[in-house]
């Protein structure tokens, strides 16, 4: 890709951190507090080619909730950090690079997501068979390639089966990010040493929502 910038990079991390927000919310209180949101980050799974960065969440206010998550994990002035979505983040990253060495489980994924594709001719991202097809791409391709991302929540909220497909659905999204956050030229030590031009590019990118 041409975009190997930090306001690229920015982009595909703030999809990282809104799917890890969204999974602390639904996990915590069972409910999605965005829809626009959840359905930007499943949609981001089904674009596997795009002209821009931008043009896989459609919009900068499709990304408005990974854009304050993002500023909340890297500028941390008020002790404000969410250290349980920090740990979906990593996990989300470890996975990715374990899935990057796997070119055969690259292969089935790309199969499995044409068959969402085709499934989405008849159904919307979030209706309930899409999300059960999105959970079982993770269950099946992505769980298992590492160790497997400990979900925090309320256990009323977690053993309920829609809540499961939607968190899945949305770690799948967050390594959807995390390939594209690798594609941009995304390094885990720009998360150190570019920090601070990090939060000037994501603090611009929020006054264009």
């Amino acid at each position: 890709m041409p975009f190997h910038n930090i306001e690229s990079r920015c982009i595909a991390f703030a999809a990282i951190c809104q799917a890890a927000y969204l999974i602390d919310k639904i996990a915590t209180k069972g409910t999605c507090p965005d829809s626009a949101a959840f359905d930007a980050s499943l949609h981001s799974i089904m674009r596997v080619e795009s002209d821009t960065p931008l043009e896989i969440y459609g919009s900068y206010s499709a990304l408005e909730v990974g854009f304050r998550s993002m500023l909340e994990q890297l500028d941390n002035a008020g002790n404000s950090r969410n250290m349980q979505i920090t740990k979906y983040i990593i996990g989300m990253l470890t996975l990715e690079k374990k899935l990057n060495k796997n070119k055969a489980t690259l292969s089935l994924l790309g199969q499995r997501i044409n068959q969402v594709q085709r499934q989405l001719a008849h159904f919307d991202i979030n209706d309930a068979s899409v999300l059960s097809n999105l959970d079982s791409i993770y269950r099946d391709l992505i769980s298992t390639l590492g160790p497997k991302i400990q979900i925090n929540g309320s256990p009323s909220c977690l053993q309920q089966a829609q809540t499961q497909h939607k968190i899945r659905a949305l770690l799948l999204a967050g390594v959807r990010g995390a390939v594209l956050w690798r594609q941009l030229g995304g390094k885990r030590r720009h998360l150190i040493f570019s920090r601070k031009a990090m939060i000037h590019q994501t603090k611009q990118n929020l006054h264009r929502v």
